[in-house]
């Protein structure tokens, strides 16, 4: 037992080594301007930090966050097909789908989902 653990130990320890050293001899010695700066978003650095943000950018990732949720909340359904009541899956799924339509709709009418501004 005693056997066992020293060469257990000793295998850690060379491991630890080698993974230390190949660490250590990996590294990138060029430093990068764009990774080492504050910002790897696009914006400069040097520049002004109050650059006007698009409102539109942002209303778009809204809407996809909520679309993306969405479809995450569609997929379940599927598969609880098997084991559930048809009727009680259909009511409650074609209530999900026109809240779903409902929503679209709305967008589109507010010209939200109008790309070309």
């Amino acid at each position: 037992m005693m056997m066992i653990s020293i060469i257990t130990l000793i295998l850690a320890t060379i491991v630890i080594i080698v993974m230390s050293l190949a660490s250590l001899l990996s590294k990138k010695t060029i430093i990068d301007r764009e990774k080492s700066s504050p910002f790897e978003c696009g914006f400069d650095p040097k520049s002004s930090s109050r650059l006007p943000f698009s409102l539109r950018f942002f209303l778009i990732a809204v809407i996809f966050l909520i679309f993306d949720v969405e479809i995450a909340l569609l997929l379940p359904m599927i598969i609880i097909l098997p084991i559930s009541n048809l009727t009680t899956w259909m009511i409650v799924s074609f209530f999900f789908l026109v809240i779903l339509l409902v929503g679209l709709y709305h967008e589109w009418n507010q010209g939200a989902l109008n790309w070309a501004n």
